[in-house]
C-alpha cells in the first residue's frame, strides 16, 4: 500500500485500544512533519473517511493523493470480507 506521495504521508497510528478493528492513520506535510487530518472508519457511512484538522488548506493534487489513499483502503477492507 502506497503511503508516501509527493507532499503527505500517511502514518498509521498505534493504539492501545485492542477492541478498534479499523485502523487511524495521520496524514502528515513532508516538509513539516505537521499533521493536517487523520483518516479512521466512520461507522455512519460505513467507510474510511477523511477528518481534516482545522484551518487547513489542499490543493488538487493533495486531495487526489488522499482520495488514492481511500480507494487503497476500500479495495484492502473489501478484499477481507
Amino acid at each position: 500500500m502506497k503511503t508516501k506521495y509527493k507532499y503527505i504521508e500517511m502514518q498509521k497510528m498505534k493504539t492501545i485500544d485492542k477492541k478498534r478493528k479499523t485502523d487511524i492513520y495521520i496524514i502528515k506535510n513532508i516538509k513539516s512533519q505537521s499533521g493536517i487530518g487523520k483518516i479512521k472508519w466512520n461507522p455512519g457511512w460505513r467507510q474510511y473517511c477523511f477528518f481534516p484538522n482545522n484551518e487547513t488548506v489542499f490543493s488538487q493534487g493533495c486531495l487526489d493523493d488522499i482520495n488514492n489513499f481511500l480507494e487503497q483502503l476500500k479495495q484492502e477492507k473489501s478484499s477481507k470480507e
